[in-house]
């Protein structure tokens, strides 16, 4: 589990005590933004390639959609069940689950944000043919995937945020 607390960013130089072994950082925002920026030059270009290599540009489905707003759903309901047991009962956590749900959660946050970037840069790519109904449609479904996969990196992070472990009043000095 994550160590609780906004202390527990702080560099060992700081003043503060130094983290505690076995302890992980919460995810970054800016890595989080960043990896959508690249994934968003990918896509655009991806698919620029493929038009100027007198290829078709792929559809996305809503199959597509509806397959990330489940994962998005499934990862919300193991936030919320995660952080009821941890921060509001205080239930003990077995520590393989709890590391494989904080690995679900940070692994969400990453491929839900390169995807965002994909399905953004998919999206813009079409932006010049809006008039015409294939791209319109290829912007629509686009924007949507980006959307929805926003939504997955939120519940990525949420389940993240749901896996530290409390801090215990009975434990300050």
């Amino acid at each position: 589990m994550a160590s609780g607390g906004p202390e527990s960013d702080r560099a060992p130089g700081s003043g503060q005590e130094p983290r505690r072994p076995g302890s992980v950082r919460p995810t970054s925002r800016r890595l989080l933004v960043a990896i959508a920026v690249l994934g968003a030059a990918v896509g655009f270009t991806m698919i620029k390639a493929i038009e100027a290599g007198d290829g078709v540009a792929p559809n996305i489905s809503w199959l597509t959609l509806v397959a990330w707003a489940f994962l998005a759903a499934l990862l919300f309901a193991a936030a919320r069940n995660t952080q009821q047991r941890v921060q509001v009962r205080r239930e003990r956590v077995e520590p393989q689950r709890a590391v494989f749900l904080l690995l679900i959660g940070k692994a969400s946050a990453f491929v839900g944000a390169l995807c965002t970037g994909v399905y953004a840069g998919f999206a813009l790519s079409f932006l010049g043919g809006l008039s015409a109904s294939g791209p319109r449609n290829r912007v629509i479904m686009a924007g949507l995937a980006a959307v929805i996969s926003v939504l997955v990196v939120t519940a990525g992070l949420l389940l993240e945020r749901a896996c530290r472990i409390p801090e215990d009043p009975d434990e300050t000095a």
